[in-house]
This record gives structure tokens, sequence and C-alpha cells, in this order.
């Protein structure tokens, strides 16, 4: 289940940190083995875990389908161009494409672009009805550009955890 963020995050320090780079990579890893390689006790990860999930810095805990072993074979990613940028537009556009499973990723962008959208469709025709009911009919769509992948080079869910600097 998803926590919203609270809006003064939890600070984390170099423990979190570490825990985080690991159940980033394996959530699955048992927190006895997390314990170890961080030098804390199990009993301490857990807390902290639960903690970070409390303050948001945790918003879910997902697994991670290959597209490749499913029939999902097109990979479009589109630019979406609207008619204006007033939030009584931006806004519901917005709730539609959160709301639509083949949008894996959307991005409110600057540029001259008002979206960019990675969508992921079985098929060619199945990708045709999804552009006609989320553009060609939406009237706050002025236009959109379809980019379709070739290949998945990298893609990733991983945040980049720097380290905390050192005081002096």
């Amino acid at each position: 289940m998803a926590h919203s963020p609270s809006p003064f995050p939890r600070q984390i320090d170099s423990f979190d940190r570490a825990i985080l780079r690991l159940i980033q990579r394996d959530n699955k890893m048992p927190q006895r083995k997390i314990a170890e390689i961080v030098n804390l006790s199990a009993a301490a990860v857990q807390r902290r875990i639960a903690a970070m999930e409390r303050a948001g810095i945790i918003s879910r805990n997902v697994a991670i389908v290959e597209p490749d072993s499913l029939p999902l074979t097109i990979t479009a990613i589109v630019e979406v161009h609207l008619c204006n940028e007033k939030a009584r537009t931006v806004d519901p556009v917005k709730k539609l494409f959160r709301d639509t499973p083949e949008v894996q990723q959307c991005y409110y962008v600057t540029g001259g672009t008002s979206f960019i959208l990675v969508i992921i469709a079985p098929d060619m025709r199945s990708y045709e009805a999804l552009t006609r009911r989320l553009f060609a009919e939406n009237d706050d769509v002025a236009s959109y550009r379809t980019l379709m992948a070739l290949d998945r080079v990298k893609t990733g869910c991983e945040v980049i955890i720097p380290e905390i600097p050192a005081l002096r």
C-alpha cells in the first residue's frame, strides 16, 4: 500500500541510505542479512524500514515484471502537446494518464511539450485504440507524436542515493 509522503520527510542517515540501496536491488533480502551488511540488529533494520514507509520515503514494494516475458511487444514514447497549460486542462489529463494502465511512465515537462509518456501495448491494434482514446478524441490534446522503441537498452527504478558528506 502506498503512503503519501509527509510534507517534512524523516531525515535519513547513513544506515537508512545503506538499507535503501540494498532493498532497491532486492526487496526480498532477509532483514537479518541486511542487518549483517549494514552492521545493525535485524530489529533496528525492521524499525527503520517501517519508519521510512510511514514517512513516504519507501512508497511501494513491488515486483518488476519483464515485458519480454509476456506478449507486450510495443513500447512507445509519446510527446503530448496540450491546447493550453491551464490547471483546468492539465489536471484532468494528468489523472487520465495516471489512471491508464498502459501508461508506464508519465512526465509533465517544459520546453514546448506538455507530457512525455512511456506506453506498453500488446500490439499495434491495441496501441491505435489507446491513442484514439487518450489523444485523438481528447479535446484537451492539440497534438501528439509517437516514437516507437526498437530496443529497451536500459530501464530501471533505482534512485541514486548519495552518501552523506563527511563532517569536517
